[in-house]
């Protein structure tokens, strides 16, 4: 079949059906949103950035038990460290390449006192690759930046767990 004849077997009621189509989708509501200025809901359950939490009497509550570095399937968490006077255990050094994590949420799952948590934040980007490897400072600040939102979404998701 020629090109001339597929012209000629278009009928006026098929190019009649094809534009009523197109005129019911254009009067519907968009289907997509105006993104930095809307956002989709996003479930307890997502995975973003990085934070290291705080028990609510400013102590951290990573216990140094290195079970988040052992499961890293990426192995990018690095632990260091030693015990204190009271016979605990605290870290001197927690580091994680954020160019190395693939978000799989072991981490998060292998802490037994939800020290390490994967928050709400999606929109980090830097300009040097150094800038996304975060030490403890930065896992402390984005921890009390959002220890509102993972104690809602750990909260949220405790009945699953």
């Amino acid at each position: 079949m020629t090109p001339a004849h597929f012209i000629k077997s278009f009928t006026l009621w098929e190019f009649l059906k094809a534009h009523a189509l197109t005129l019911r989708y254009f009067f519907k509501p968009k289907a997509t949103i105006n993104y930095p200025f809307e956002k989709m809901p996003l479930s307890p359950r997502f995975r973003g950035e990085h934070g290291l939490r705080r028990y609510p009497n400013g102590e951290e509550r990573c216990i140094a038990c290195k079970l988040c570095e052992a499961i890293c399937p990426a192995q990018a968490i690095t632990i260091e460290a030693e015990p204190r006077d009271d016979g605990s255990r605290r870290t001197t050094r927690y580091d994680i390449d954020m160019t190395k994590c693939i978000y799989c949420g072991l981490c998060a799952e292998a802490c037994p006192v939800d020290a390490i948590v994967e928050g709400p934040n999606y929109e980090f980007s830097t300009e040097t690759r150094e800038e996304l490897i975060y030490d403890k400072a930065k896992l402390i600040e984005n921890g009390d930046r959002w220890e509102s939102v993972f104690a809602a979404n750990l909260a949220a998701d405790a009945p699953y767990r």
